[in-house]
């Protein structure tokens, strides 16, 4: 007899769609049916309750976060208030991970590194968003609205004010494709692109001396993902050895074969670099660059 995942019904959200996907893709949920009641006795009857119920229980299979007391984090080094995305992640997460990237052929190592990546680039947002939780002081006013985000996306598949509900079942069983398909691609993004370039950034670090005797200049043999990569493996080299010159440039070949030169941002994510590139060899190439540069 398929197992019973419960979560709440009528309007939903994107934390409870994606809890119930990450679900469905262990074992022991793969062919769960999904329950959609807020009716206790109802949600008695399943084997595993998100986003509803107002308990939250590892041992019991119930991980609700609306409740009054709740403050769980994902880790120590987080702040952001757990959804029953992040919930459900934080405890089944490492064997979701597995799952759908089988073919990266991971280690333990490899998984854990993937399991904090993953939840600070995808799912603390959605955590964050469900509770309301602000990415900046309110008395900054944005540049511009955005609302093409998972979240905002999942939440246009309910019915409008002034349409008829339809089939809610239906409606979310979209929800649970549309988060599924955005968690699935960064999943094996992270585990078949990102975490490989790590290597290649680690050999381009330690070799830096071999490039330029400042140590500030890294080159790759080959493009990777490398912003991220080189901010951690900077960090985890500035804690031994805090006089260490920070990376202000990477080199590398693009896919044509020529050379690019690119600017390491203040940090991840930023757009201002650390020493970017004098104003006079913006968007000048080839030989205009070389005569220009004096390269």
């Amino acid at each position: 007899m398929p197992k019973l995942i419960g979560t709440h019904s009528g309007t939903f959200h994107c934390d409870e769609a994606l809890a119930c996907f990450m679900l469905r893709q262990l074992t022991e949920y793969s062919d769960a049916k999904i329950v959609r009641s807020r009716d206790p006795a109802v949600l008695e009857t399943c084997d595993i309750v998100v986003d509803v119920g107002g308990v939250y229980d590892h041992e019991a299979k119930r991980y609700d976060h609306h409740q009054r007391g709740f403050d769980e984090q994902f880790s120590a080094e987080f702040k952001t208030k757990l959804s029953s995305a992040g919930l459900i992640y934080k405890h089944y997460g490492q064997d979701v991970i597995r799952a759908i990237a089988k073919e990266a052929d991971l280690d333990s190592s490899a998984v854990d590194q993937l399991h904090k990546k993953l939840y600070e680039s995808v799912i603390e947002g959605v955590d964050g968003i469900d509770n309301g939780v602000s990415q900046y002081p309110s008395d900054i006013e944005p540049a511009y609205k955005e609302s093409t985000g998972l979240s905002a996306r999942v939440g246009r598949l309910n019915p409008w004010w002034n349409q008829p509900e339809g089939d809610m079942d239906e409606r979310f069983a979209q929800a649970m494709a549309l988060t599924g398909s955005e968690f699935t691609e960064r999943v094996r993004y992270y585990a078949l692109s990102w975490l490989p370039g790590r290597k290649i950034v680690e050999q381009g670090y330690t070799g830096r001396f071999d490039i330029d005797q400042s140590g500030q200049i890294v080159l790759f043999d080959t493009f990777c993902p490398w912003k991220d990569h080189i901010t951690t493996i900077e960090d985890e080299a500035l804690e031994k050895n805090p006089e260490l010159a920070k990376i202000v440039y990477v080199l590398y070949p693009d896919t044509s074969g020529a050379w690019r030169v690119q600017a390491v941002p203040e940090k991840p994510g930023s757009f201002v670099s650390r020493h970017p590139l004098p104003e006079s060899w913006r968007g000048i190439r080839d030989e205009a660059l070389s005569e220009r540069s004096g390269v």
